[in-house]
């Protein structure tokens, strides 16, 4: 028997569409036994096997390298990261299935193969590389490779992750995004991801507002999230250094200093009072990724 828990992920994080990611520490676990045949699933719900991630993940692996699984059963011990809210929960059981995979080819695949497997299944790694080796990640994906590379993220920094009852999928959210853009957006958001690196790395937060603007993606989303807008003003009003939103949404973030202990609580306030029945956690930065436990 062993157990893995995976973190869960904020990616584009502003002006990075599809090539920023962050690990966080809000986790899912599994946990894999042996039983005398067939593979059973416990704790996902109704989730039909052939669509269970985790169990895809894992075969999809195996039948790629020639093997076969049998006589497992595979266990949701705990799952804390909500389903189409933009915290990585599908990148989560896809690296927890192929690491899983891995386990019984005893340990053959190497990050890399892990990273690039994960990303083939999700179709971009900004989820991916960080739900497998923690931190926060620039990617990229091209030939059929993945090139990635760790931003120091401030130790001070906090994010409060506001999580609504409702759900934005990734395909609608992907249809409201436009298919042209003009040189001036493009060069804005150029700008704006080369100033959030460059800030996260030297530690200079007080650019991480203007940093995390964005012409590309958030504009166009913003409308399948009711109340952003105030949401994103309260915040700031409480001392967020910035806002975003979580992946496509519907969760938003809010990056905050450590010390800003007055920031949850009155969050959690003003919240109550908007219609979705949002909730608020503040988290760090998960340095690990994917684990066996």
């Amino acid at each position: 028997m062993f157990k893995i828990k995976v973190p869960a992920t904020t990616a584009n994080m502003g002006p990075g569409y599809d090539v920023l990611g962050m690990a966080l520490t809000l986790y899912n676990e599994f946990e894999v036994e042996k039983i005398n045949e067939g593979i059973e699933t416990v704790g996902f719900g109704q989730i039909p096997l052939q669509e269970n991630l985790v169990y895809t993940s894992m075969k999809k692996t195996l039948d790629f390298y020639g093997k076969k699984a049998d006589g497992l059963k595979i266990t949701a011990k705990k799952i804390d990261i909500p389903m189409s809210r933009g915290l990585g929960s599908s990148a989560t059981c896809i690296v927890a299935g192929i690491m899983i995979a891995n386990k019984l080819m005893n340990d053959m695949l190497r990050e890399d193969d892990i990273i690039r497997i994960g990303t083939e299944m999700e179709g971009h790694p900004d989820n991916i590389v960080p739900a497998a080796t923690g931190g926060m990640s620039v990617s990229i994906y091209e030939e059929d490779k993945v090139i990635h590379s760790k931003v120091n993220v401030p130790k001070n920094l906090r994010f409060a992750v506001m999580i609504p009852d409702f759900t934005v999928s990734t395909n609608e959210a992907r249809k409201v995004v436009p298919e042209k853009y003009s040189k001036k957006d493009c060069i804005f958001n150029i700008s704006r991801v080369a100033m959030l690196v460059s800030s996260m790395n030297s530690g200079e937060i007080e650019h991480l507002r203007m940093a995390t603007e964005d012409r590309i993606h958030q504009p166009f989303r913003a409308n399948l999230i009711p109340n952003i807008d105030d949401i994103f003003k309260a915040s700031q009003d409480l001392g967020s250094k910035a806002e975003f939103i979580s992946g496509s949404g519907s969760t938003l973030m809010a990056i905050i200093d450590e010390k800003n202990a007055d920031f949850e609580p009155k969050m959690k306030k003003f919240l109550e009072t908007l219609e979705g029945n949002w909730k608020i956690k503040v988290l760090a930065v998960d340095m690990e990724g994917a684990m066996f436990f």
